[in-house]
């Protein structure tokens, strides 16, 4: 219909029907130029904050009884913050929002004055001709009825994009490394992987230089070092989760590149610092994605060492609650192991996977850990020197080189 107005248009007048497309496209691009700017910057100014916010949020509820015990002038720093925190995220909303309904405003009143404009300018040339002036006037009201609403429609998306243009950037920054251009060619671990000069910088910040190392098939070894000293980062290398800017990794001397990167990853068995359990039952935790095999979920249960505890609640349908609510730290962590386990890896990394435990609690799950581990690879990124007692080497790493 809009199509067949706009035909209309130009056969009433085609001249005034062109100027008057011209007018009108000029001043959205002029409008949707300068105003995306400001929201974009705007944009920029919510991620930074909401991002902020949400950190709040999560140190708040994640140690309220540490917050309720702390003084009264403490308890005021932190609402303070807070509050500014939230309030800085209304005022970038509240921009948002105004520099989003400034276009319909503007464009409205620049559709007014156009037609006021053309009134004017059919009432000079053609004086009193209303039986002339009078259709091609409301053919023109019409059009703009009709076409206005699309055209806001269309700048509000467009600014709506500008607006989460940053927190479209981050995703992209994460999703940069994605598996889009990895293949899938197998490459088997029966030996040893060899870091051959390997160096990593990150934003041009030298995180590891020269890294040379060899991991024997079945070897249990753990880096140490201080916090920040590139330990995760080198694991994360050795794991495919990074690649490296320099030298070169070798599994069994078939170098580890975009090719059979997919494949290697498929043969880690990682477990975290933090643990993360989704709202859902300890199978759906577990298999993560992958095929419900009955058989292989009870022998991980078993070697995580939490299956006779499940047995006394639902099995493997018990809910564990959002973030694992309805576990212990040390239950949570056996969920863990049992899905590092669950796709039968060849080497297990354990990211500090113990240090948020207690003494003894701890003790257990590396024995188990070692058990478990006795025909696999076994990384350990160790946090306390207690868990690596089990270890064939120690690696420390000191001045973004091994020592």
């Amino acid at each position: 219909l809009t199509v067949f107005i706009y035909i209309l248009m130009l056969i009433a007048s085609w001249k005034i029907t062109l100027i008057f497309t011209a007018i009108l496209i000029l001043k959205i691009l002029f409008l949707t130029h300068s105003i995306s700017k400001r929201i974009k910057v705007v944009g920029k100014v919510r991620a930074s904050v909401q991002a902020k916010l949400y950190e709040i949020i999560n140190r708040i509820f994640g140690n309220f009884e540490h917050v309720k015990l702390q003084d009264k002038d403490r308890l005021q720093d932190i609402e303070s913050n807070f509050s500014t925190t939230v309030n800085k995220y209304a005022k970038a909303n509240a921009s948002y929002n105004f520099l989003n309904d400034f276009p319909r405003l503007f464009i409205e009143t620049s559709g007014f004055s156009l037609i006021v404009l053309l009134l004017v300018v059919l009432l000079y040339f053609k004086q009193s001709n209303i039986a002339y002036i009078l259709p091609i006037l409301s053919l023109f009201v019409l059009a703009l009825y009709r076409l206005l609403p699309s055209i806001n429609r269309i700048v509000n998306e467009y600014n709506g994009l500008m607006y989460y243009h940053k927190s479209i950037d981050i995703i992209d920054e994460e999703l940069r490394t994605t598996q889009e251009n990895l293949k899938d060619e197998n490459i088997h671990f029966n030996y040893k992987i060899e870091l051959t000069n390997v160096g990593f910088h990150y934003q041009e910040k030298t995180v590891l230089s020269d890294i040379n190392l060899t991991i024997n098939k079945g070897e249990k070894i753990a880096f140490i070092g201080e916090s920040g000293s590139g330990k995760s980062t080198l694991v994360n290398l050795i794991i495919g989760l990074h690649q490296q800017n320099q030298g070169e990794i070798k599994i069994d001397d078939i170098v580890l590149d975009e090719s059979n990167l997919q494949n290697w990853r498929s043969q880690i068995g990682y477990i975290p610092q933090q643990v993360y359990l989704f709202d859902g039952t300890i199978a759906d935790n577990i298999c993560f994605g992958k095929k419900l095999e009955g058989a292989l979920l009870e022998k991980v249960l078993k070697q995580a060492n939490i299956f006779d505890f499940l047995q006394t609640k639902a099995g493997i349908d018990t809910l564990v609650g959002e973030g694992g609510i309805q576990l212990s730290g040390g239950q949570k962590q056996r969920v863990a192991i049992a899905r590092a386990l669950y796709g039968e890896p060849e080497v297990l990394v354990l990211d500090e996977a113990t240090s948020a435990l207690d003494d003894e609690t701890e003790q257990k799950i590396m024995n188990e850990i070692y058990k478990i581990s006795q025909n696999k690879t076994l990384i350990i990124i160790a946090h306390r020197l207690s868990t690596i007692k089990g270890c064939n080497k120690v690696f420390e790493i000191k001045d973004k080189k091994i020592t």
